[in-house]
């Protein structure tokens, strides 16, 4: 396995883990297992472990490996400085394209923002506006969603539909290719602009007990002009899963 890279995106990280806190309990313990398909040419699939934390207080969050301040928390909004570890990342050694192999490496990152939830009878919105902290892609990215959330006894599940707003920084880094690297690689040179990227995801959870809870996770995602205009790319989507185990304290 793979160094933990999560996502979600999605990801993974403080979105989808917003969607399957737990609400009766402060603290809940957890591992899983995550699958992601990257949209680069020949790119091998990731098979990672997932560590599940989640821990709710008046004043803080954290939920997977990202966390807040809320600057405003009552039943209906909820509004948090927030920062988390965005899963992107690009390994020249692992794809088995030859041209791919020539360019450079791009990195995680950790971004930081504000997060907003807003809550109904109707569902509730989910929003994020965060840039990178790090000086790696110097991007901004916006994902907002709407989700409901369905219980039937010991079942929850919460399907939604949203979009990722990536900035021409952002999408850069991640897809672009330099006029250097273009050099090297043969592949033509490329330099995006802003994207929109929609996506379903889908969060189920099964109470086992009243402590042991087992949970999964998916989403799919429409990757944008932009994203799919690159010499990198080979797909016109990104997908990931996630299923495991938690413990509420």
């Amino acid at each position: 396995m793979k160094t933990i890279k999560l996502l979600t995106t999605g990801l993974l990280l403080a979105t989808a883990a917003t969607v399957v806190h737990a609400e009766d309990s402060k603290l809940t313990l957890g591992a899983g297992v995550g699958v992601v398909g990257h949209p680069y040419k020949q790119y091998h699939t990731d098979y990672y472990p997932v560590p599940a934390i989640d821990y709710e207080s008046k004043n803080f969050w954290f939920h997977g490996l990202g966390g807040g301040y809320y600057l405003w928390n009552d039943q209906a909004d909820k509004l948090s400085i927030t920062a988390y570890w965005s899963p992107l990342y690009f390994k020249p050694g692992d794809s088995d394209n030859h041209q791919l192999r020539k360019l450079d490496r791009r990195q995680s990152t950790m971004m930081a923002g504000l997060s907003y939830m807003h809550f109904t009878q109707y569902g509730f919105l989910r929003t994020t506006l965060a840039g990178d902290t790090l000086d790696k892609s110097n991007g901004i990215t916006w994902d907002t969603a709407w989700l409901y959330r369905y219980n039937a006894g010991k079942l929850t599940v919460t399907p939604g539909i949203g979009v990722q707003w990536n900035s021409g920084n952002q999408n850069e880094y991640y897809y672009g290719v330099s006029k250097n690297e273009s050099r090297k690689s043969g592949l033509r040179s490329y330099d995006p602009d802003s994207g929109w990227n929609p996506y379903v995801e889908l969060s189920m959870s099964y109470k086992l007990t009243d402590d042991w809870t087992v949970y999964g996770i998916g989403r799919y995602t429409r990757l944008s002009d932009e994203v799919t205009d690159s010499p990198m790319i080979d797909k016109s989507w990104t997908g990931l899963l996630s299923t495991g185990i938690t413990y509420s304290f």
